[in-house]
């Protein structure tokens, strides 16, 4: 009878370690081969920068107005002209995306967090807890987002700080629903039977041996999300329910100038401004679930 030499803990690591560089090769090859991917990360890469940085390099100060160029059209000295009160729109859009990237990072973020601790522990334990956490999740996904929030924001009060938490409250449902479904099928898997054999606690059986299984799905979700954020941000600040004045925010800046169709730039640039935005997130978001499915992992 041959004896079976064990493999050493060490080397058993360094064969996994091996093992998931390539995949993680491969993922960001896909990545970096969809031209649209690439577009999306450009898109999305320059805003942030642009929000970083725009302190330092923008021409006029935001809230600055100058009543003599009102409604100025585009020229040198103004690039996206300028609006009622003779603010610059080119400093106003690029001030912009400082709020809509603020906005739509604690938004998705938040709804991320709470709808994932919320979602995992009820998918773990299941019982009355669960079915409570999924009705009431039913609940608020039963209603349009738009309307919802805007019930919400009314109630409360505009204010961009109101309106954060009114998408926030109809964000999480989303996410918890999705990783219930992940952990109910992760939790019975042998490996989580094996860690409860031995006496692992059920806390640390689901953060250190289901929820590590289910990031994935959560990562794609959060990223097809984060248009969606966008743009619900833009039209509840568009209706007056989001940003006040004078704050530089594209959806109000695109109501302020619904009305002055002569005046096209007003509401025409902080518009395409938007549209970018949510094209990059959406191509990256397209091209990262691309990349995570288990059929496109051994493409090279």
């Amino acid at each position: 009878m041959g004896v079976t030499t064990p493999v050493p803990v060490r080397a058993a690591r360094q064969t996994s370690a091996l093992g998931f560089k390539p995949r993680r090769w491969r993922t960001a090859c896909i990545l970096l081969r969809n031209l649209t991917s690439v577009a999306g990360i450009v898109i999305v890469v320059a805003w942030i920068l642009i929000a970083l940085t725009v302190p330092r390099w923008a021409p006029y100060e935001p809230l600055k107005q100058d009543i003599m160029h009102r409604l100025a059209p585009p020229s040198p000295a103004h690039l996206f002209g300028t609006d009622y009160l003779g603010r610059d729109v080119f400093t106003r859009v690029l001030y912009g995306s400082r709020v809509s990237l603020s906005v739509v990072v604690i938004v998705a973020g938040g709804s991320l967090l709470v709808g994932s601790v919320i979602g995992a522990q009820v998918g773990f334990l299941g019982g009355l807890i669960d079915i409570v956490a999924m009705r009431l999740a039913d609940i608020t996904l039963a209603f349009p987002s738009i309307i919802l929030a805007m019930a919400i924001v009314t109630a409360t009060g505009p204010g961009i700080g109101n309106a954060m938490i009114a998408m926030l409250i109809v964000g999480w449902p989303q996410y918890a629903r999705l990783i219930r479904s992940q952990v109910l099928s992760v939790k019975r898997r042998d490996h989580v039977e094996a860690a409860r054999s031995v006496g692992v606690s059920e806390g640390r059986v689901l953060f250190r041996h289901v929820v590590p299984l289910c990031i994935s799905p959560m990562i794609v979700a959060v990223t097809l999300d984060l248009g969606n954020v966008l743009l619900l941000a833009s039209a509840l600040s568009f209706l007056g329910l989001g940003a006040v004045p004078p704050t530089p925010e594209w959806g109000y800046m695109v109501s302020e100038g619904r009305t002055k169709f002569l005046q096209w730039w007003v509401a025409g640039f902080p518009g395409l401004a938007i549209m970018s935005l949510v094209l990059g997130f959406n191509f990256v978001g397209d091209a990262l679930r691309d990349a995570l499915d288990p059929r496109f992992r051994d493409v090279r």
